[in-house]
């Protein structure tokens, strides 16, 4: 318990439940931290808010379109009003649209590349500059994907965006740097959300695991996932930046 005590904590992408954005910003809370949860659906990060508070936490949801630079400067601002500053942003808001490479369209492309991409980038500017204003560093762990690291298919548009979040991420960390703003990167794989299940479609999660070669032969969960946020959100991981944590059970080693 108190690994990040005090510290205030933004997560996007809260409303699922399975997701790596519930689950983690549940996880953040337990060990001390002052949470923002933010979603495209309002309704669902209010009901991550409230499992937070009914374990004795402290949560402010928060409706936000991460393409959308308005609302991230929105959001900032609720942030130093409610908690009077930001330490930590975690970018996990993502969609996955899952084609053939020829049937998929420029809309579909597109789409993945504005939420997954362009809200990562607009998340670490807004948040770098509220941290700079602080003067006191802070630290940024964006979300990607296995898919940014090997080809699969279907994830054409997915993988591209992924893909971008892990170059951008680099630049990230050096720009920051001076600063002691620290940026990493969390490669998941197959993780038992809502998300994967669509993916899987009439399979089980496990199933798709299986088939897509994982080492382990079985799903992940997203307290996997959450475990190193907590790690990188905390002083432990002070002397860590630009780092990539490939969480994947075996996955990419292949």
């Amino acid at each position: 318990m108190g690994r990040v005590q005090g510290k205030v904590v933004m997560v996007t992408g809260c409303a699922s439940n399975p997701g790596l954005g519930y689950t983690t910003a549940c996880m953040l809370a337990n060990e001390g931290a002052k949470l923002i949860v933010t979603d495209i659906n309002g309704e669902g990060a209010e009901a991550c808010a409230e499992e937070i508070r009914s374990s004795g936490g402290d949560a402010l949801p928060l409706k936000q379109d991460v393409t959308d630079q308005q609302h991230w400067q929105d959001c900032m601002d609720a942030a130093v009003t409610t908690y009077g500053r930001l330490d930590v942003l975690v970018n996990n808001a993502g969609i996955a649209i899952l084609k053939s490479f020829t049937d998929l369209t420029l809309e579909d492309f597109n789409l993945q590349l504005n939420v997954n991409l362009t809200g990562a980038f607009l998340g670490c500017q807004s948040a770098m500059r509220q941290m700079r204003q602080q003067g006191e560093g802070g630290v940024l762990i964006n979300i990607s994907s296995i898919a940014a690291l090997a080809g699969m298919n279907r994830t054409g548009g997915y993988a591209a965006s992924k893909g971008g979040i892990r170059a951008m991420s680099r630049v990230v960390a050096i720009d920051g740097a001076p600063d002691n703003i620290r940026c990493n990167t969390i490669f998941p794989g197959v993780i038992r959300t809502n998300m994967q299940t669509e993916a899987a479609g009439k399979r089980s999660v496990d199933s798709r695991a299986t088939n897509s070669r994982v080492p382990l032969g079985r799903a992940g969960e997203p307290s996997d996932i959450g475990h190193t946020i907590v790690y990188l959100a905390s002083d432990e991981a002070q002397y860590v930046t630009g780092a990539e944590f490939t969480i994947d059970a075996g996955f990419s080693a292949q």
